[in-house]
C-alpha cells in the first residue's frame, strides 16, 4: 500500500468516526433526532459530491418527502460537507502542484549542473585520468 492511499483510507476512517460523534454532539445540543440523522445521511451525499472516493451517496427518500426536520438536515448537512470535501479536494491538488514543482526545480538544477560540468570540461584532454582510473580498478 503505498503512502497516500494510506493517508487516505486512514482519513477516511477517521472522518467516519467524526460523523458518528457529530450525530451525537448534535443531539446532545438539543438538535431533533431527524435534523441530526438527516445532516449525517446529507453530509456523507455532500463528500461525494464534492469528491470523496471513500464515502456514498445516503437519501432515505420516503422520509426526505416526510419529515420536515431529516429533510432540512439533509439539505443543510450536503451543503456544508459538500463545500467541505471540494476545499479539502483544492488543498490536496495545490499541495500535489508544490510537490511537482519542487520537483521540476530539483530536476533543474540537476540538469544545470551537468550542462556547466560538460562545459568546464570542454577541451580538457581527461585520456590520462582514464588511463590512471582503469589501472587503478582492474
Amino acid at each position: 500500500m503505498n503512502i497516500k492511499t494510506f493517508v487516505a483510507a486512514s482519513f477516511s476512517t477517521l472522518l467516519l468516526a467524526a460523523c458518528v460523534d457529530q450525530k451525537e454532539t448534535m443531539i446532545k445540543q438539543g438538535y431533533p433526532i431527524g435534523y441530526a440523522e438527516g445532516f449525517q445521511d446529507g453530509c456523507h451525499s455532500g463528500k461525494k459530491a464534492g469528491g470523496n472516493l471513500f464515502d456514498e451517496f445516503r437519501k432515505d427518500i420516503r422520509r426526505f418527502e416526510s419529515d420536515h426536520d431529516y429533510a432540512q438536515g439533509w439539505s443543510d448537512g450536503f451543503r456544508q460537507c459538500e463545500s467541505e470535501e471540494e476545499a479539502r479536494e483544492r488543498q490536496v491538488r495545490m499541495n500535489l502542484e508544490q510537490q511537482r514543482l519542487l520537483e521540476q526545480k530539483k530536476h533543474d538544477r540537476r540538469e544545470e549542473k551537468h550542462y556547466l560540468e560538460t562545459e568546464v570540461l570542454k577541451g580538457i584532454d581527461a585520456r590520462a585520468l582514464e588511463r590512471d582510473l582503469k589501472k587503478k580498478y582492474h
